[in-house]
């Protein structure tokens, strides 16, 4: 089995470099205020511009307008649209014909019934996004890098029509185990590779992505 890994969340230059480095083959970058990763458009050019041929690059909303879509899109070249949000398979459609860009559907997951709404985005995505859902009585929660994993076997009796990434809790200690149970050929990771919410520590990607690529 080939897997590869996408570091999300980057939000320097040296975790940027670290992740490419070490052979990240996306990097995601987080378009959503509350987020303690997020960027404005004129850093986040300035950190992809970093980024070589080969890699791509991810640009994460949560439920966007069109202006700030536009506002990103202006200064950073994006490669793929990630939706974190309550984004419904219409708009998900809207924003792919307006931005020209494929685009990923996160999938919170906390149980069977969950995956299986995955079917009305059928047609209307390019990729889909499995990740964990944060329980209702969890204070300040984002719509992900919770460090929340779900039960990754919900996933391994499925097959979809495209490409799809696991995330939720992952790290260098589980997931292979995550990647067992799942089946999934591509993992994404944020708070797992990290020293503090919003920090991205470079020994801790350097380890999930040699983790990642024994596999």
């Amino acid at each position: 089995m080939s897997v590869t890994a996408k570091i999300c969340g980057i939000n320097d230059e040296t975790a940027m470099r670290t992740a490419i480095e070490a052979g990240a083959r996306f990097v995601g970058l987080v378009f959503y205020p509350p987020s303690p990763r997020a960027l404005d458009p004129d850093t986040a050019a300035t950190l992809a511009a970093l980024v070589p041929a080969g890699v791509v690059k991810v640009g994460l909303f949560v439920d966007p307008d069109d202006a700030l879509l536009d506002a990103v899109l202006a200064k950073v070249p994006l490669d793929l649209i990630q939706l974190h949000g309550d984004e419904s398979p219409d708009r998900c459609l809207d924003i792919r014909e307006r931005t020209e860009l494929p685009v990923m559907k996160v999938i919170k997951v906390a149980n069977a019934a969950d995956i299986e709404a995955t079917r009305a985005y059928a047609g209307a995505v390019d990729w889909l996004m499995f990740d964990a859902k944060a329980p209702k009585e969890m204070t300040n929660a984002l719509p992900g890098g919770n460090a929340l994993a779900f039960d990754w076997t919900l996933l391994s009796a499925h097959e979809w029509p495209v490409p799809w990434m696991l995330a939720g809790g992952l790290n260098a200690d589980n997931v292979t185990e995550a990647v067992l149970a799942s089946g999934a050929t591509i993992v994404d990771v944020s708070s797992g590779v990290e020293a503090a919410p919003g920090r991205k520590d470079p020994d801790r990607i350097r380890e999930f992505l040699e983790e990642v690529g024994s596999l």
